[in-house]
């Protein structure tokens, strides 16, 4: 990890930060150098990439509002003293998404964190909420019998925000049952506040939301959402463990075109052979073991490899009957309340990011990628290349539903070496006809995109038009677009 305490230059006239200060007399601000340093970092430190390019980047202060009113304020004062702005909520990104490359403010929004309001298939938040929290509530909320539950959550879910996810996210645990996060219906509707002099909130509903999903923050400040909810499941979290990664991940194949089938027809059949309903599929291979050995012991050995998932209990028996098939042994199937009360993780801490982060803590020589491979799977190609690379690549993979299809992500460790060799691994993954979406760089079209959305482009030019908020994280925007700010 970097240094956490590293400082910069400053990059902002202290006389604009002090008139900036006393324009927001009242709300919560620090210029202590640990706040600085805490608050101005995300998860970049999953690559030694951007560990290197981003450890000396700090903002010059942090701001902490509560209400939506004082966002108002922050933003009119950024504005007419022309300070750039980024703004952040838990900080779990691994992207260096709210990481302020020019100094200026830190909007940390985890102050606006209320459930504002819990209905029958939707919940509407603040921002600054953390999953954790609104989970929580509508699992308790009496508007329905036996409470909601969001429809997917990053493996995080524990201190990320609502905002972060939807800011730099992309999918997560949920993502097998109800998709990734920009499908239609999952998120329905923001509330931005525009970086103007006189700042309005703007509210974005349906397809336009995609205006600042995934946008890292550069285009207005999200303050409420309004979530899709589906009723509450009281999943079981399951380990399954195989004798070769082709059978976990057949079994993963089979898993999901079920999962697919049970969405499409909207069948609550438990009964059915053909039916399956789950909420996580995870494949681990066994090289993964000794980072989990802690917390599993023989249930995950090194010499198997598992699948981790998180399964209907309606559907277990079906479950079980399709592990046997492909070869699999039970280790583990516990609620989320038996696995803490066992001190046991949760199984969507098994997937996802969560596995870079578990390796990194006992060698901090690991990075990662982040691939998709087409649908169907082909197996036997992700054979090949865990002969090609051996002991550098270790392999990983989520699977998904895209649409009415699927998509499964890869999310292999990789051993650090040097740039050279990941991109070489990188350009062997795309010769190969893998996706690769690139977590070793800071801009949203170089990362996940590859290409500019012109729709978040016009979306910045009506809500930050002076070009202040994350400056450098879009390749879209260019200073000929900023409109001069004249002081009145």
């Amino acid at each position: 990890m970097v240094e956490m305490y590293a400082t910069s230059t400053k990059m902002t006239d202290p006389l604009q930060i002090n008139a900036f200060l006393a324009a927001i007399e009242g709300i919560d601000f620090s210029q202590d150098n640990q706040t600085l340093a805490v608050k101005s970092k995300d998860y970049y430190w999953y690559s030694p990439i951007l560990a290197k390019t981003l450890s000396d980047k700090l903002g010059e202060v942090v701001v902490k509002p509560k209400t939506r009113a004082e966002v108002v304020r922050v933003a009119a004062a950024a504005c007419r003293q022309q300070i750039h702005l980024t703004v952040r909520g838990g900080g779990t990104g691994n992207y260096g998404q709210c990481v302020p490359l020019v100094g200026g403010i830190v909007l940390d929004l985890t102050g606006l964190n209320r459930v504002l309001s819990i209905e029958p298939g939707r919940v509407t938040c603040e921002a600054g909420a953390v999953m954790m929290d609104v989970e929580r509530a509508v699992r308790a909320n009496p508007c329905v019998q036996g409470g909601q539950e969001l429809l997917m959550y990053p493996s995080t879910r524990d201190i990320a925000t609502v905002g972060g996810f939807v800011g730099g996210g992309y999918g997560g645990a949920g993502s097998i049952r109800n998709g990734i996060l920009k499908d239609p219906g999952n998120v329905t509707s923001i509330k931005v506040v525009t970086l103007e002099a006189q700042p309005r909130v703007i509210e974005l509903v349906n397809t336009d939301i995609q205006k600042v999903h995934h946008a890292f923050g550069t285009n207005g400040i999200m303050v409420e959402l309004t979530l899709s909810l589906k009723p509450a499941v009281d999943w079981i979290h399951h380990i399954a463990l195989f004798d070769g990664y082709s059978e976990a991940l057949s079994l993963c194949v089979s898993a999901t075109e079920a999962v697919k089938q049970t969405v499409a027809i909207g069948a609550n059949d438990s009964a059915n052979a053909k039916l399956l309903d789950a909420f996580l599929i995870t494949a681990v291979e066994r090289r993964f073991a000794p980072f989990y050995e802690k917390e599993f012991g023989e249930r995950f050995p090194h010499n198997r490899d598992a699948v981790f998932s998180m399964i209907h209990p309606d559907y277990m028996d079906r479950w079980r009957a399709m592990v046997a098939e492909h070869g699999g042994v039970e280790t583990l199937a516990m609620t989320e309340q038996e696995l803490s009360m066992a001190a046991i993780p949760p199984a969507f801490e098994c997937g996802w990011n969560h596995t870079t982060l578990m390796a990194l803590r006992q060698d901090s020589s690991w990075t990662n990628l982040q691939t998709i491979h087409s649908w169907p799977l082909d197996i036997g190609q992700i054979e090949e290349q865990m002969q090609r690379w051996g002991d550098e690549v270790l392999m990983h993979h989520e699977f998904a539903r895209d649409h009415d299809g699927a998509v499964v992500f890869g999310l292999p460790l990789v051993a650090y070496f040097d740039k050279d060799r990941l991109y070489e691994i990188i350009n062997e993954f795309e010769a190969d006809g893998c996706v690769v979406l690139d977590n070793h760089v800071y801009t949203i079209e170089g990362g996940g995109m590859k290409t500019i959305d012109s729709a978040q482009i016009d979306f910045k030019k009506v809500a930050d038009p002076h070009g202040l908020m994350n400056p450098g994280k879009t390749e879209g925007w260019r200073d000929e677009m900023r409109v001069p700010f004249e002081r009145l």
